[in-house]
């Protein structure tokens, strides 16, 4: 008998258990998910988002649902969406546009989510990709490669860098069309943005977008590079003499450094005479 009921309590025992933590797993995702809602959500989440499209595909700003917001936000705390409220304003200067009382009323919303603090530290933090916009940019100049940053708490005005403009004519703060609501369906479905066409009317271009998340805020930024395909195919490609011209603005360079980038292998090699990464015939450091 003993022998029997043996597996038995073991089978209730683990059953037990195996609930045990479910239960435990469900409680604490749970209550992650609460943490996570207290903390807030994203201010686009919230019917008065204060941007329409308007007939061209293009966000305006929108100053009823920005003062919707203020008020809603003044009443109910969301740290995450309040503060990108205040960006958003800060950036179509709102203090110009807002009558005495809703002014008034920014100000306290302003103050109470620390927004001077918020917004300096937004702006510092964009500042590296800014640098990295004018250093990847203007690495190959004058080539139809254009490098640029959007600020995507402002898709009004989010061109906050750019690199090679005209190649699609476009400036600092001019804004964006659909590019969070895309970028945002793509990284649910594990999707990049990578290497893809875009035509437009006879235009023709090969781009990259990569946005940029932050914790407390989650996407704030895109970095894109657009490249002129037709100008590849029908100026550059059009004579010998063009593409010389062309592989020569890539291998032009500024300065001339004394560093070493290459492996202990590769390194070896270079100074047994192999050229280039795809040099076969000193790939194993013997002579072409």
């Amino acid at each position: 008998m003993n022998d029997l009921l043996g597996p038995i309590i073991e089978n209730i025992v683990a059953g037990l258990l195996g609930s045990a933590i479910v239960f435990a797993g469900g409680f604490l995702v749970g209550r992650y998910r609460e943490r996570q809602r207290a903390r807030g959500r994203n201010l686009e989440d919230y019917d008065f988002y204060p941007f329409e499209i308007d007939k061209d595909n293009f966000p305006q700003f929108d100053l009823a649902d920005f003062r919707r917001g203020v008020t809603h936000f003044l009443q109910h705390s969301d740290a995450i969406a309040a503060r990108q409220l205040i960006f958003i304003g800060e950036q179509n200067e709102v203090r110009h546009r807002l009558e005495r009382d809703a002014l008034a009323e920014y100000e306290r919303l302003y103050a109470a989510y620390g927004g001077a603090r918020m917004v300096e530290d937004h702006n510092e933090f964009l500042e590296n990709y800014k640098r990295i916009v004018r250093l990847i940019g203007r690495t190959f100049p004058d080539m139809g490669i254009e490098v640029l940053l959007h600020n995507l708490a402002n898709p009004a005005k989010s061109i906050c860098a750019i690199e090679g403009g005209e190649v699609t004519g476009r400036v600092l703060e001019l804004g964006t069309t659909s590019l969070v609501i895309d970028l945002k369906k793509r990284k649910l479905l594990n999707q990049d943005k990578l290497n893809y066409e875009l035509d437009i009317g006879a235009r023709r271009f090969k781009c990259t977008t990569i946005p940029i998340y932050r914790r407390e805020f989650g996407l704030v930024a895109a970095l894109c590079v657009n490249i002129d395909i037709n100008y590849i195919r029908d100026e550059v490609k059009s004579s010998q003499a063009r593409i010389d011209e062309f592989l020569e603005k890539y291998a032009r360079t500024e300065m001339r450094l004394e560093e070493n980038i290459l492996s202990r292998e590769e390194y070896a090699r270079a100074n047994n005479g192999k050229r280039h990464w795809l040099d076969e015939a000193r790939l194993a450091g013997r002579p072409a």
